[in-house]
C-alpha cells in the first residue's frame, strides 16, 4: 500500500477570481495535496435549454465558469508550487483547451455515460480520472470499455455518492476494491462526506489510490453552504493523520525502538523479578 494521492477540488469556490485560484494552489500545496483540480465547463454546454427554462438559479452558474484563459497560468503556478494541474472538462472543445496543460483529466460521475467525451480524453494518452457516482455496474462497464477502446492505459476509478453532503452510512467504501478488482484499474474515493474517518478508512482498509475532495479558502465560496466542501485546517489535519499512518507501518520485522533502548535495562531481572537488572542495579 503507497500513501495516495489527494486531490483538492476547487470547483466554484473559485468566484472567477485568478489571485483566489492562486490562493488554492497555495493552501493545497502547504496541506500535503499532490494535485488541485479546476472544472471547465460553459453553461449554455453544461444545461438543456429546457433545464434552463424549468430552472432559472441554474443562471447563477455562469458566476461560477472558469475563464478558459486562466488556465496556463494556473499550470504554470501548479508547477511552481510543485503540485499536478488536473481539470474536469464539461464540453468536448474543452479536452482540446486543456490537452497542453492538464497532467490528468476527470471525468465527473454526472459525465459518465456521456461516451464522446470519455473517448475524447482518452484519445490524448493522459492519465484519466473517472467517478462512478450514481452509475450501475452495467454503465460503469460500457464506460471503461469505451475509455480503454480509444487508447487511454492509465485509468483511476474513483468510488463515491454524489450526495452533496454524502452520509457516512451511505459511503459503502467496500466499492474501491470492487473497481480495482473488476476493471484492473486503480481505484480511490472522491469524498463528499467531510469526514476524517472516511478517508481514513478508505486508504487504510481499501487501498484507495486516490482521495479527492471538495476545498474552500474561508467558507465563502459558492459551493460551501452545501455542506461537501472541507476547510484547510480540518482537511490538513486528516492528511496528517493519515501520513502518520504510513510513517508508523513499518515493516513485520521486529525491532528495537531507539525510544525504547534505556528501559530494557531496567526490565525486571529473570532470577528475582526486580527491577531494574541485576547488573543496572550495580552502577546505582
Amino acid at each position: 500500500m503507497t500513501f495516495p494521492l489527494f486531490v483538492a477540488e476547487v470547483s466554484s469556490n473559485h468566484g472567477q477570481d485568478l489571485a483566489r485560484c492562486m490562493k488554492f494552489i497555495d493552501v493545497s500545496a502547504d496541506i500535503g495535496c499532490g494535485a488541485v483540480k479546476f472544472q471547465l465547463f460553459k453553461l449554455d454546454q453544461l444545461f438543456s435549454i429546457e433545464a434552463i427554462k424549468a430552472r432559472p438559479e441554474l443562471e447563477k452558474r455562469r458566476g461560477w465558469e472558469l475563464p478558459v484563459e486562466f488556465i496556463p497560468v494556473l499550470k504554470k503556478y501548479c508547477d511552481k508550487r510543485g503540485v499536478q494541474f488536473a481539470c474536469t472538462p464539461f464540453y468536448l472543445e474543452a479536452v482540446k483547451e486543456l490537452e497542453p496543460f492538464v497532467d490528468f483529466y476527470k471525468v465527473a460521475s454526472y459525465e459518465l455515460m456521456w461516451h464522446p467525451l470519455l473517448e475524447a480524453c482518452a484519445k490524448v494518452r493522459k492519465p484519466l480520472v473517472m467517478s462512478t457516482g450514481m452509475a450501475t455496474l452495467e454503465e460503469i462497464d460500457s464506460a471503461v470499455e469505451a475509455i480503454r477502446a480509444s487508447g487511454c492505459d492509465d485509468l483511476t476509478l474513483l468510488s463515491t455518492i454524489s450526495g452533496y453532503p454524502t452520509p457516512v452510512e451511505e459511503c459503502n467504501l467496500g466499492f474501491i476494491n470492487t473497481l480495482r478488482e473488476r476493471y484492473s484499474a486503480n481505484a480511490g474515493w472522491s469524498d463528499h462526506s467531510v469526514n476524517t474517518g472516511v478517508l481514513a478508512r478508505a486508504v487504510y482498509t481499501y487501498g484507495a489510490s486516490m482521495i479527492e475532495f471538495h476545498l474552500d479558502l474561508d467558507g465563502r465560496g459558492d459551493e460551501f453552504k452545501t455542506g461537501h466542501c472541507w476547510l484547510p485546517d480540518k482537511i490538513e489535519s486528516a492528511i496528517k493523520l493519515i501520513k502518520d499512518g504510513f510513517v508508523a507501518s513499518g515493516s513485520s520485522n521486529k525491532i528495537l525502538g531507539a525510544s525504547e533502548v534505556a528501559d530494557r535495562e531496567w526490565r525486571a531481572d529473570p532470577f528475582d523479578g526486580l527491577r531494574p537488572l541485576k547488573k543496572t542495579r550495580l552502577a546505582l
